[in-house]
Formats: structure tokens, sequence, C-alpha cells
């Protein structure tokens, strides 16, 4: 059953232009000339209960304005939109109950207040009875690991605790449907792991829905299975990330520890030279190309360990991306 049904979904935004200089200021408040900026256009695309999506694009690609579209926060200029059969800008209560949008550098918790203050707040915003209110902040704080950091001000809390009380807050009312936008931005390694752990073990708990939108990749590897890819405003991508992969991938990456180091120039027979690092080298080599290069390497050179892999997931969207390719 399809929980999010977005139809040719657009946002045109009218910026005023002015000229420079004095001259410029004087044309420009007496009438003002306007160019349309298209932030997304014709996008479309459904989501079933319970998927975890990842959202992809460059910076200014268009998801966060998606997203702002798809809860609310913003009237579309054209298409519609349906989240769990509400219309999102209409902002019936009833809708607001089953959605929750989490952006990483956005805070709803208050800074000088222990974070159990916020939640008993949030607890009252959403009409949370006494004792359900306790049993799920008791659920989701074993969860997330947090329970001991709830009586102590937001604001002596690490950035990583910080973010699981905020996931905390925002998922009080269990809603169905979650809009992520950078939930692990600028958390270190161990936070990230963290927050994905419990995500999944959120979707898998209570069949939640989610649209992720992340810059690091390992979070969207670790949870989605499908993929949507924003470029210049429009979908270019909707489908699964392993078949992106191996679509936009016609090379393989091969990593070979020589016996003695080389240059870049003496190996440049042997494939594409990405990296050299003392003994250490990493070759881009066309998959037709790979068993006859590898036999030619280990023919050729003195190898200590050789391997075979795919390029690493970022270059391979970064490519997709760089082409600005609509007709993937």
């Amino acid at each position: 059953m399809s929980v999010i049904d977005v139809h040719n979904l657009s946002k045109i935004y009218k910026v005023s232009s002015k000229k420079p200089g004095l001259q410029g200021t004087i044309k420009h408040f007496f009438k003002r000339n306007y160019r349309d900026i298209i932030a997304v256009k014709d996008v479309s695309f459904t989501i079933n209960s319970g998927e975890i999506v990842g959202f992809l694009g460059a910076n200014g690609a268009g998801k966060t304005t998606t997203l702002k579209m798809l809860t609310g926060l913003i009237h579309p200029s054209t298409g519609e939109v349906k989240i769990v059969g509400h219309i999102p800008f209409k902002r019936h209560p009833k809708f607001l109950k089953q959605m929750s949008l989490i952006m990483g550098q956005k805070q709803q918790l208050l800074w000088d207040l222990p974070a159990l203050d916020s939640l008993k707040i949030n607890a009252a915003v959403y009409e949370i009875p006494d004792n359900i209110f306790y049993q799920r902040l008791q659920e989701l704080a074993e969860m997330l690991s947090i329970k001991d950091e709830l009586t102590q001000p937001v604001r002596k809390l690490s950035l990583g605790q910080r973010m699981k009380a905020e996931l905390l807050a925002a998922l009080l009312h269990h809603p169905q449907v979650l809009f992520l936008d950078e939930p692990t931005l600028g958390l270190d390694v161990n936070s990230q792991a963290s927050i994905r752990s419990f995500l999944k073990e959120y979707n898998q708990r209570y069949e939640a829905t989610i649209l992720l939108t992340s810059h690091y990749m390992a979070d969207i590897t670790a949870l989605c299975e499908r993929v949507l890819l924003i470029h210049e405003g429009q979908l270019i991508y909707d489908g699964n990330l392993e078949e992106l992969v191996e679509k936009f991938t016609p090379y393989k990456e091969v990593n070979v520890e020589l016996s003695y180091p080389l240059s870049a120039d003496k190996l440049a027979d042997y494939g594409q030279v990405e990296t050299v690092k003392g003994q250490e080298v990493r070759f881009l080599v066309k998959q037709e190309n790979l068993t006859e290069t590898i036999a030619k390497i280990l023919a050729q050179l003195e190898v200590n360990d050789l391997n075979v892999t795919e390029p690493p997931i970022e270059e391979v969207v970064s490519q997709i991306f760089s082409r600005g390719n609509v007709n993937i």
C-alpha cells in the first residue's frame, strides 16, 4: 500500500533581479524585474508502507525543497502530493500526528532545559496520555541508549547524544512516516553507526516508512535498497541501489601491492592509474578487460597481493551527477 504519492511535483520561485549601482537600485525601487528559479520540476514517485528510501542529490539539487513540500512547510507550484491520504500543505491534525521531519542541524529541544522537559512538552502537544508517554519514553530511550542523559541540560550533551534526543522527541507520537534530512550530519563514525542501527530497528519494529537524505553514503548503503536521484530539480533515477551501481560502473577497482615501488608512468599500460602510494597501486580497469589485465599484471610485475573490488559508491553517484544525464 502506497503511503507517499507524488505526481508531477514542481516548485518555482520568483526572484527579483537588480542591476548593480545606485542607478540600478533606483530603477529596482520603482520597477522590479523578476526571473523564475526552478527548484523542483515534475517529480513523481510513490513509496509503500515500511520502505526505507534514500533521496540523493548534490547541494542545491532540490532535496530539501521536496521534503518541505512533502511535509507541508511550503506550497508546491504545481503537482499533487498525498501523504497517508492527506494533502500536506493543508496541515490537518491527523496528518501532523502521522509524520515527522528530522533535520540534522535543526533542533526542537530547549537548550537550557533537560531534554526530558522538552519531551513532556511534545507529549502535551501531541496529546499523548501520561502512561503511554512514559512507556514510549522508556522504550525509545533504551533503543537509543540515552536514558541517563535525558535529565541533563541539552547544552551539556554531546552532538551525538543531542541527535539521539532529537530523534526521541520526533518519534514520541509514533509517526507512520519519517522524513530525515541529514540526520547524521556532523556526527562521528560511532554516533553515525548508532543512529543507523536505531533507524533500522525502528523501521522493523513499527513498519515506519522512511525517506532519507544524506551526504554520507554509508547511511544509504546500510539502510536503503531503493534510491531516488534528483539532479537540478528533476528525478533522474528511481530504483534499486545495487542495480544503479552495476549500471554505472563499467570498471572494477584493482588494488595491487608490489614488491617494489614504480612510478605511475611505468604502470599506465595496465589500466587507469588512480593512486600510487609507495608499493600500493590502485587501478581502474574496464570489466571486459579485467581478466586480461590481471593476467598481465601477474605475469609482468612482482606482486605481493592483489584484490578486485567495486569502486566506492560515492564515486559512482558523483559521476552520475557530474554527467547531468536525465535519461538514466
